[in-house]
């Protein structure tokens, strides 16, 4: 089989995921299939159906080490959270570098850091507070790449903590803590004094001085203060974390304790926890306009073991001691789902709507029982975790709610494989890949606009709508979106109560979390945002942030100069970037090199193309052993180049030199030996030699512009198109859904 035949012919864009993320070192598909799934029988057939995936690190990186290379099966880590000493907080930034360096991300947790003012003894005489130590770590995942991308961080704090409200609005300072993602451990105490609008105590007690630190705030203040900076900036997201530590396998497990969550959030873990991903796509489960249980039961039972297989072949290669002694120790697995909204529409269901409640209900349902009948036939057959006590598991509220008496049986008996089972992923390039919606969301918008470049140098936009609304449209012949039915909803016309009631029926069912972002338009007040908090606390939600359309975040990655862009409220106009940001330049470059015959002899010509879009980057020109002044050639090319980095586009730099004229020397050559290159001078000649390299360039990579095959919708010049949040790969809009930005141009995806 090919990856073709896999993912489809017109696939393009998960085709090209698949060759960028996941293929390795030019192997087939079948290569590939073999690597992953160890040639596991049920477990290929699962993939090649596509009911089942693995997260990217198993993809990606399943059976590399036996080539020598250093990898980590596991997206996500949390590492000890640092003790409030200088040894510590400087270890800790060792621990992330290392981590990161093998392609997992961490969560850190800075609760134990002395606040801001503390008495130390040493020369500071006090200390810079908790909240200071957050750059370190931000540039430190800033600082380590992996494989063409950087690390994911998420810093938690909890909500009583003095510093809280310098954590709280940290990220309002753009260039401050830009590789983080920061969350806020919120009580049921805090939660509760906001809703009687009581004082609330910040407090920190210092152990090397006995000092005490504290703060008497308003509840009610600090609850609006971060709903501002949410509905803001996107951040800090919420971790109910009384929620979190009750509503899980190891409630009563005395010596367990969460240490903090991954990137993502939707995988609480204790200190050097780790958990390995896969979800199963609900859309392949259709079967006679209904939901198939039985195929999915069995896809569940596959899946679980095939998490543990994973598990145990990765324990050594964790990138730290602390992550292989807690993975061998509580044997975390992390189960989830997307698919979710293909599923409901395919159903003919509106999401949110009381059938699809109660859909997902069972389905729910249904995936705990098999997960927790599994793991507990697992440690029937391999032993149970080594820290497994079964009557801590038995009698938490968890486990008596979901629990059915068969699987109470084989837990009583055998205790489980596994402390942890489910989690909801963002799931967003394995969505994209595969062309369905991720995790739990709904899908973000019937279409969007992909954009292309014509010989002219004019944008050309295409209306790419999402492959289910597509799929439907053709075979209903229908042509306008607008004559979808009602059970095509999305993100953008989605209450978020509804969004909130999905979340809270799958949450029943889920022992770890679920990375949730609710889209909401940019008309959402700060009033609104604050009755969605609260709402999500009411319903019983471990954790979730916003994304309001348009906040100031959208800019953050913003790399043209938008002097139009206001902020809301009749803020001053703000520009995110400076004019004259020049694009650094790297070495993983497309070179092309062409030879000139000029009006004074030869020229040669080098030029170096983006890999991913194609577009120039860089040239250089010299002038043979005749002919031309090399000073001139070096000035040139700087220029170009320094044109072509600071966002100009090829066209624009190609009529500007077609505007040189003639060349006496050029015209005479061309008249009498006839072996010029196309031109008329040497400029001219230079600009033709670009656009040809350019075409090339294009061609290799698959990108011509000329064949598209989506309906056109209308042609706008650059200065008429504002991109708010570019994609850094390719430079098309990102969304932002399920905690992940993600282009749906080039796949290019960050889990935030």
């Amino acid at each position: 089989m090919k990856v073709e035949e896999w993912l489809g012919q017109n696939n393009t864009l998960g085709i090209d995921i698949w060759n960028k993320k996941y293929c390795n070192n030019n192997e087939s598909f079948d290569e590939w299939l073999d690597r992953v799934s160890n040639k596991n029988i049920e477990l290929k057939q699962l993939i090649i159906d596509k009911k089942f995936l693995f997260g990217g690190r198993i993809l990606s990186n399943r059976g590399l080490n036996k080539n020598g290379e250093k990898v980590t099966y596991s997206n996500c880590y949390v590492v000890t959270p640092p003790e409030d000493s200088i040894e510590s907080i400087f270890n800790c930034a060792g621990k992330l570098a290392r981590t990161f360096s093998y392609g997992g991300g961490c969560g850190i947790d800075i609760s134990k850091l002395a606040p801001r003012g503390a008495k130390v003894n040493n020369t500071a005489k006090e200390t810079s507070g908790a909240v200071s130590f957050m750059d370190l770590y931000s540039m430190v995942t800033g600082l380590i790449g992996q494989n063409g991308r950087r690390g994911a961080l998420m810093i938690s704090i909890d909500c009583n903590h003095p510093d809280l409200e310098e954590f709280i609005d940290i990220k309002s300072d753009l260039n401050r803590v830009t590789k983080a993602n920061i969350s806020i451990k919120i009580t049921k105490e805090f939660m509760e004094a906001v809703k009687k609008d009581e004082i609330f105590d910040l407090t920190f007690i210092r152990k090397e001085t006995n000092e005490k630190v504290v703060k008497t705030v308003k509840a009610k203040k600090i609850f609006a203060k971060i709903a501002k900076m949410n509905w803001d900036f996107a951040e800090p997201g919420f971790l109910y974390w009384d929620r979190i530590k009750s509503w899980n396998l190891l409630t009563n497990t005395k010596e367990f304790e969460y240490a903090g969550t991954n990137p993502c959030a939707e995988e609480p873990l204790p200190a050097g926890g780790s958990c390995l991903l896969g979800s199963i796509n609900l859309s392949e489960f259709v079967k006679d306009n209904k939901f198939n249980f039985s195929d999915f039961k069995n896809t569940v039972n596959v899946s679980v073991r095939a998490l543990n297989e994973v598990l145990d072949e990765g324990l050594p290669l964790h990138p730290l001691q602390e992550q292989k002694d807690s993975v061998e120790k509580w044997r975390q697995i992390g189960l989830g789902i997307f698919g979710l909204a293909d599923l409901l529409i395919k159903l003919h269901i509106e999401y949110g709507s009381e059938e699809s409640i109660k859909l997902c209900d069972e389905i729910g349902h249904a995936m705990i029982n098999q997960s927790l009948q599994t793991s507990a036939l697992l440690a029937k057959n391999e032993g149970s975790y080594p820290a497994c006590n079964i009557n801590d598991i038995v009698t938490t509220e968890f486990f008596k709610s979901n629990a059915s008496q068969e699987v109470q049986f084989y837990t009583n008996r055998f205790g489980l494989r596994n402390s942890q089972l489910l989690t909801i992923a963002p799931t967003g390039t394995l969505s994209t890949m595969l062309g369905v919606s991720g995790g739990i969301e709904p899908i973000f918008a019937n279409y969007y606009e992909r954009k292309t470049e014509s010989l002219h140098g004019k944008d050309v936009f295409y209306k790419v709508y999402t492959p289910i609304v597509e799929k439907y449209m053709k075979e209903n012949n229908i042509t306008d979106d607008s004559q979808l039915p009602n059970y095509f909803i999305n993100s953008q016309n989605l209450d978020y109560k509804r969004r909130i009631d999905m979340q809270s029926t799958w949450q029943k069912y889920i022992d770890a979390s679920i990375s949730s972002t609710v889209n909401v338009p940019n008309n959402f007040s700060v009033e609104d945002t604050e009755n969605l908090y609260m709402y999500g606390y009411d319903r019983g939600l471990k954790g979730v942030t916003i994304y309001r359309d348009g906040c100031k975040r959208s800019g953050i990655l913003t790399t043209t100069d938008d002097k139009d862009k206001k902020e809301n409220k009749g803020d001053k106009t703000e520009n995110i970037l400076k004019r004259g940001d020049i694009l650094l330049v790297n070495d993983d470059v497309i070179g092309k090199k062409r030879k000139l015959i000029t009006g004074c002899g030869s020229l040669h010509c080098t030029a170096f193309f983006d890999p991913d879009t194609g577009d120039l980057l860089e040239t250089y020109f010299s002038k043979g052993s005749s002919g031309g002044c090399q000073n001139f050639m070096i000035g040139l090319s700087r220029m170009i180049s320094l044109t072509a980095r600071l966002g100009g586009d090829i066209y624009t730099i190609i009529d500007q030199l077609n505007s040189c004229g003639v060349c006496p020397s050029y015209a005479v050559r061309t008249a009498t030996k006839h072996d010029t290159s196309k031109g008329s001078c040497c400029p001219v000649a230079i600009g033709n030699a670009l656009l040809d390299m350019y075409k090339e360039v294009k061609n290799d990579l698959g990108l011509d512009e000329l064949v598209i095959k989506e309906e056109i919708v209308s042609k706008k010049s650059k200065q008429e198109t504002k991109i708010i949040n570019p994609c850094p790969q390719c430079g098309e809009e990102l969304t932002f859904e399920g905690g992940c930005n993600t282009c749906k141009s080039c796949g290019w995806s960050k889990c935030n």
